[in-house]
């Protein structure tokens, strides 16, 4: 006979604060922001769970961006990531001082990660989610059965972005969730902040799961990171072509922006997958989003409907980005883009100056 869980003895909210060479990810700043949110629903803390070799010294920065308290679990088995010492890690951490949520990012290590500690630790939990609130569950009463209140009310898009769930984790603790990166917003960095740390070790023991790390190889990537840009200019299946991307790149360089795309795009193999934007690509908030020859899928809204200003080129006149666009022009790209990226060229003589005047 399994015992059921005391869930009145889990508290907190607790954030996997993802690093890698000893630098802190975006991500784990992303989820203490959300963190604090969930927690002064709950009346609690947030606690950053930082894992690595020699990392201690990252306190302060997750401190700064909001974190209460730091658990450090640090040991020369964790310089780099592997499965199996990272899961040990953070299950023990879960083990040890039961949270009531855990939020981890939707990385190539945190997809990783996260289902290995939820398995490990007997709970559920919800990927990819957008987002994460605190209710009831049911979120309406239902005959016969118990609303339970302050529950973690996770959302994500479902069978391909056409419908919408909400999933609880109603009987189990901790409420896992992995949350993209991009989705959730952190909060400003206030320096000199301070948060209590804790050091945990557990112990590890290398294991025939333990794998042996012989060479690390670095990716050489001279494509910046659309998640990082103020201004994208983003093509969709209605550029054409490939060939056809030179009128964005183009007005890309005029405003001092990046280039990015819809899946369509990657699908056709036009654009690398770093490029995309949307459900299955990145999440991204510019200040200025130029969407062309993008019809404005759900999937692709889910990516980029939060950026300052949305700009829409389409020759379809009912195109759903139109619904979204702060403004919009009902039309030829190949005509309209050549014309607009030598008015800007003249007019404007530096990008702060284009980024000014949208501000």
């Amino acid at each position: 006979m399994v015992n059921e869980m005391n869930l009145e003895e889990y508290k907190g909210v607790y954030v996997f604060a993802q690093q890698v060479d000893n630098e802190l990810s975006s991500i784990a700043f992303e989820l203490i922001g959300k963190g604090k949110d969930l927690a002064a629903d709950l009346g609690t803390e947030v606690t950053a769970v930082l894992i690595g070799s020699d990392v201690k010294g990252l306190a302060d920065e997750l401190a700064a961006y909001g974190a209460d308290k730091v658990i450090v679990v640090d040991d020369p088995e964790l310089k780099d990531y592997r499965t199996e010492p990272y899961t040990h890690a953070l299950s023990s951490v879960i083990e040890t001082y039961k949270p009531e949520i855990v939020l981890v990012g939707a990385t190539a290590i945190g997809r990783d990660l996260g289902p290995k500690v939820s398995a490990r630790v007997k709970t559920g939990l919800t990927a990819d989610c957008t987002v994460l609130e605190i209710g009831d569950f049911p979120l309406n009463p239902l005959p016969n059965q118990e609303q339970k209140h302050n529950q973690l009310l996770m959302t994500r898009p479902a069978f391909g972005g056409n419908t919408i769930a909400t999933i609880a984790c109603p009987n189990t603790r901790p409420q896992m969730a992995t949350v993209r990166p991009g989705v959730m917003q952190k909060r400003e960095k206030i320096e000199g902040a301070k948060a209590v740390v804790e050091e945990f070790n557990p112990g590890f023991t290398p294991n025939n799961q333990y794998v042996e790390i012989l060479k690390v190889v670095k990716a050489v990537n001279d494509v910046a990171d659309i998640m990082d840009a103020k201004i994208l200019v983003s093509g969709g299946r209605g550029v054409g072509s490939a060939e056809n991307f030179k009128l964005l790149e183009d007005l890309a360089e005029v405003l001092g922006g990046t280039v990015s795309c819809s899946r369509a795009v990657v699908d056709a193999g036009w654009k690398s997958k770093d490029l995309q934007v949307g459900q299955t690509g990145k999440t991204v908030r510019p200040n200025v989003y130029f969407a062309i020859g993008i019809s404005g899928a759900i999937q692709h809204l889910a990516g980029m409907e939060e950026s300052d200003l949305i700009i829409a080129i389409n020759k379809d006149a009912t195109a759903p980005i139109f619904d979204v666009a702060d403004y919009g022009i009902v039309g030829d790209f190949n005509k309209i883009l050549p014309a607009l990226t030598e008015k800007l060229k003249a007019e404007l003589t530096t990008p702060k100056k284009w980024y000014q005047f949208w501000k």
